[in-house]
């Protein structure tokens, strides 16, 4: 019974590492997702759509928390950080709206 279970816990170990050599990319591309995504839905919520703050802190809230989500209302331009990222998205005009920046 023992070397049954030895052996599905080996099988089961391979498995998971197959399964995440498989996704290393999209796995390395998922820290800057969480901060592009609220940076550029922020700004939009801010800027095209011209809801409150509050409102628009809630419509980006995630499962997973920023460390930081500051807007800059002069500017128009809306910093996220999480996961180590940080991104920044500023509104473009009105017939374009908000856009990630570089």
């Amino acid at each position: 019974m023992r070397r049954v279970l030895l052996v599905l816990l080996a099988l089961l170990g391979v498995s998971l590492g197959w399964s995440g050599w498989q996704a290393r990319q999209a796995l390395a591309d998922f820290p800057g997702i969480l901060s592009a995504y609220s940076a550029k839905e922020y700004c939009s919520c801010r800027f095209v759509m011209g809801f409150d703050p509050a409102y628009c802190r809630g419509y980006v809230k995630q499962w997973l928390p920023l460390g930081l989500l500051a807007e800059n209302s002069a500017q128009r331009l809306v910093t996220a950080e999480g996961l180590g990222r940080r991104n920044q998205a500023a509104w473009q005009g009105a017939r374009v709206g908000c856009r990630l920046l570089p």
